[in-house]
């Protein structure tokens, strides 16, 4: 019997790229899933006179909502003439990365913040046509009406992703209303960026019947209220038995501030004021339980000597791809210091110092 595969991509749309998908039809006796076509002129990734581009898939896991033998493959896209990665495919580069550095075992688990919004703009949360609730402060992990908005679908999401396989880690209400959080992970950075661009797949489709859409805007609601953030969790072998690891990691992204910040998703500088939990998106620090730095480290790392660190600036609207691979090439291949190329250099020096002769 026949069933049905969803192809999942990226397109091309700025400043922000968004998810787009089609059915393909798979004949029970197929043993893989095969390339596909969709028009990139109507993606922003081709022209209308070679509009052609290829879906390859990468990830694929069961249809949660049409159940069955149906799946959900996420896809990455190619250049029809060459078969090459497509300039908006950010999964190859990442790719290249993660094979790179596979000796240093870098783990991930990303915290998607998403504000749920009515179709005429205004949060869920929120009065439906004008005003603002109470200011934030008992929303956050709340429970009961008036504190909590949208949970039906948190709940729907949430079964979905288990349904599918993914490694979903935990769900929370957060600070603003109608604002939630879901966590994917730890796995490493190819799995849980293509597991995450699923999980927001199933959070949009699900969202869908009941007229919410879900925004992933760095500051969708301008004022007093805390914005939108993707908490990035990392972790190599290293950082797992080691806390001088750990700090390591921490002062080599505090050396890449603008590389990191300018890759972390648009419209960051609304959301990394230094307030509502933020630090400012041109500084960078670090430190023990501290929600108002760049970079966290967990009181239990701190007390274990050991574990794993919270880059907390990347936004809600990033590409878990980029913001993987960024921090993959920051801490795994961290440049060495002023201190040692000097040493390196003077090492040089001497040896090729000519040796003095007897005259």
């Amino acid at each position: 019997m026949a069933y049905q595969a969803e192809y999942i991509w990226i397109d091309g749309v700025e400043p922000t790229p968004t998810l787009r998908s089609k059915t393909k039809i798979i004949e029970n006796d197929s043993k893989a899933l095969p390339l596909w076509g969709f028009d990139g002129s109507s993606t922003n990734q081709a022209t209308g006179e070679a509009s052609d581009c290829i879906l390859n898939p990468v990830f694929s896991c069961k249809d949660p909502i049409r159940g069955g033998k149906n799946v959900l493959v996420m896809c990455e896209v190619l250049i029809a003439s060459t078969g090459k990665p497509h300039p908006t495919n950010m999964r190859a580069a990442c790719a290249l990365a993660t094979k790179k550095y596979s000796a240093q075992k870098m783990i991930y688990g990303m915290e998607q913040e998403y504000t749920m919004m009515r179709l005429n703009g205004r949060p869920f949360g929120f009065p439906e046509l004008s005003g603002e609730p109470s200011p934030q402060g008992p929303y956050y992990c709340g429970v009961g009406s008036g504190r909590v908005m949208g949970r039906e679908i948190v709940e729907i999401h949430t079964e979905a992703c288990l349904d599918a396989g993914l490694h979903i880690s935990g769900t929370n209400a957060e600070v603003m209303p109608g604002q939630w959080e879901f966590q994917i992970g730890p796995v490493d950075a190819l799995r849980v960026s293509d597991e995450l661009h699923v999980a927001r797949w199933l959070l949009h489709r699900i969202a869908e019947d009941y007229d919410i859409v879900i925004s992933l805007d760095a500051k969708p609601q301008k004022g007093d209220w805390n914005g939108a953030g993707c908490h990035t969790n990392f972790s190599t072998k290293a950082m797992r038995s080691n806390y001088k690891a750990i700090e390591e990691a921490c002062k080599a992204l505090g050396a890449r501030i603008n590389e990191h910040v300018s890759n972390y998703g648009h419209d960051i500088e609304s959301r990394l004021t230094g307030k509502h939990e933020t630090a400012p998106y041109n500084k960078f620090t670090f430190g023990v339980s501290n929600r108002g730095a760049s970079v966290r480290i967990p009181w239990q790392v701190a007390r274990d000597k050991k574990g794993y660190a919270e880059d907390r600036r990347p936004n809600a609207n990033m590409d878990p791809y980029v913001v993987t691979r960024l921090i993959l090439e920051t801490v795994c291949g961290k440049p060495k210091t002023a201190n040692s190329k000097q040493k390196k250099s003077a090492k040089k020096k001497i040896k090729n110092k000519p040796t003095k002769t007897n005259k």
